[in-house]
């Protein structure tokens, strides 16, 4: 007879999460809709983690056999829209997969050990020593000093960007500088308000996914080298925690998957 795969109820999946994101303690964007947004029939058995809740993603999922897909950016992220088009099939393909979703926005980039921002600090080889990038009343970013050429801080970060099919872009020429204070606030991390409390904690170097095109206007002018690292590639370390989270919580096997948009 086959193994019988391990179950769990999806509940119990969500009930830890919730808890352990504090799911409805931190604030977010309304289109965040963080949480569950899609349930199955209550039972889970494998899982998929992604950036995106994508078309492609939700294909993924089925593939490889997953009840409960976890991403970083949910369904909703253009609001309240008609369940046509593709976003039917998104919706169609979870359900007649039987596939829960469950969305972490900024209760996941914030987590204090499964949070992009302090993950991404730890692969660029930076200890983080206070927050960073505060939104509504929470720090969703981290910074910290080292004493390296900003070059290498570069280097670092294009090989990581790199295993996530993005690359790196700078703000400002790099030959001849050093960082001594560096911040990091993943994704859309840059922006007028992020910057500014990037000059006022003396911050040199500032790590991000992407921003606007005058943000590397403004960043040059106050002298704070801005470093793209890529949108994807910055919010790609949680989704992939969270699913070892679980298998070591709850033993429900997990799969990453790589689904680079290049930006």
């Amino acid at each position: 007879m086959p193994t019988r795969k391990p179950s769990v109820p999806l509940g119990a999946i969500i009930d830890a999460l919730d808890t352990e994101l504090r799911t409805r303690d931190v604030p977010d964007s309304s289109v965040a809709l963080n949480g569950l947004q899609v349930a199955n029939n209550g039972q889970v058995t494998s899982i998929a983690v992604a950036v995106d809740a994508s078309l492609a993603s939700i294909q993924a999922a089925a593939s490889c056999g997953a009840d409960l897909l976890i991403v970083h950016h949910g369904l909703f992220w253009a609001g309240p829209q008609p369940i046509v088009g593709k976003n039917y099939e998104r919706v169609h393909t979870l359900i007649a997969n039987n596939i829960a979703l469950y969305s972490t926005h900024i209760p996941l980039d914030m987590h204090a050990t499964l949070g992009n921002n302090v993950l991404l600090a730890e692969a660029l080889a930076l200890t983080p020593a206070a927050p960073f990038a505060r939104y509504k009343g929470v720090d969703i970013g981290v910074r910290g000093t080292c004493d390296e050429p900003t070059d290498v801080i570069v280097q670092r970060a294009t090989a990581y960007a790199a295993q996530y099919g993005g690359s790196v872009r700078v703000s400002l020429p790099t030959g001849n500088r050093r960082t001594k204070h560096w911040a990091i606030c993943s994704g859309m991390g840059v922006s007028p308000e992020s910057l500014l409390e990037a000059r006022l904690a003396g911050v040199d170097t500032l790590i991000v996914g992407e921003g606007t095109h005058h943000s590397a206007v403004d960043s040059a002018e106050h002298d704070v080298c801005v470093v793209y690292a890529g949108h994807y590639a910055t919010e790609t370390l949680g989704v992939q925690a969270l699913g070892k989270w679980i298998e070591q919580q709850l033993g429900i096997p997990w799969t990453f998957l790589l689904l680079p948009t290049g930006l």
